[in-house]
C-alpha cells in the first residue's frame, strides 16, 4: 500500500465567475485510488470545505461517489501534511486551481518533495497549474517534460478565455514543457518518468491507472 496526497484548490472564484475544483477529476481518481488499495488523504491549499464547481455537480456521477463527496468537508490545509511523507501527490482541477495553485509556496513544495524523493506527481485538467512559475533546482519544473493539461483550444471553447488569469498550455510551453496533445475533450495521458499528466475531465481515470501501475513498479 502507498501514500497518495490529493491536493483540491480551496479557490471559489475567478474574476467574478463562480468555480472551484472540478468534482469528477477529484472523485473519478479517488475511487480508483481507494480500490486499489491505496492510503489516500485529503487536503486543500485553505483547508475547510472544498468550493466544487456546480457545473460538474451533474446527479447521474454522485451515487457511486459519496465517499469522494464526503472526503471534501473540513480537509486538513495543505500547510498541516507533510509532502514528503507520501509516495505521490495527485493536482485535480478545476478553474480554482488556476487561481491558487500558481505562486504558491506549499503547492510548489509539495511538487519539490516528490521530486526530491523520486514520488509521483500527477495532475489532471486545470490541475497541472500547480506546475506553473515552479522552479526546481533553479530550473523550472516543466522544462524537458512531456506534459499535458487543459489546451488552449478547449479554453476558448470554454467561453472563459477572458476569465482565466493566463492559458495554462501557453504558459507551460513558455517555461519549456513539451505539451503533448490530442483532440479537445477526448481522453489523453502523458507519463514522463514520474510526472503523469492528463489533459481534461475525460482523462481523469487514466491518470489514476498511470499512477498506480507506477505506484506498483516503486
Amino acid at each position: 500500500m502507498s501514500k497518495i496526497l490529493i491536493v483540491s484548490t480551496s479557490a471559489d472564484e475567478m474574476n467574478g465567475h463562480k468555480t472551484g475544483l472540478w468534482f469528477e477529476e477529484f472523485a473519478a481518481p479517488f475511487n480508483l485510488f481507494k480500490e486499489a488499495g491505496h492510503d489516500v488523504t485529503v487536503v486543500s491549499v485553505k483547508g475547510g470545505d472544498v468550493p466544487i464547481d456546480k457545473a460538474s455537480m451533474v446527479k447521474e456521477i454522485l451515487p457511486k461517489f459519496q465517499e469522494a463527496r464526503r472526503a471534501l468537508h473540513d480537509t486538513t490545509p495543505l500547510a498541516d501534511v507533510d509532502a514528503a511523507s507520501f509516495d505521490a501527490v495527485y493536482f485535480p482541477g478545476g478553474h480554482g486551481a488556476v487561481v491558487d495553485f500558481p505562486n504558491n509556496p506549499l503547492v510548489a513544495g509539495a511538487i519539490e518533495a516528490m521530486v526530491k524523493k523520486d514520488g509521483i506527481v500527477a495532475s489532471v485538467c486545470h490541475g497541472p497549474a500547480a506546475f506553473a512559475h515552479v522552479t526546481i533546482d533553479g530550473k523550472p519544473f516543466v522544462s524537458g517534460r512531456q506534459i499535458n493539461g487543459f489546451t488552449d483550444e478547449e479554453e476558448k471553447s470554454t467561453g472563459l478565455e477572458d476569465k482565466v488569469p493566463f492559458l495554462l498550455e501557453t504558459t507551460l510551453r513558455g517555461e519549456g514543457a513539451t505539451f503533448l496533445t490530442s483532440d479537445a475533450g477526448k481522453e489523453f495521458a502523458v507519463i514522463d518518468g514520474n510526472v503523469i499528466t492528463g489533459q481534461n475531465p475525460a482523462s481523469s481515470e487514466a491518470v489514476a491507472k498511470l499512477v498506480i501501475a507506477k505506484l506498483a513498479t516503486v
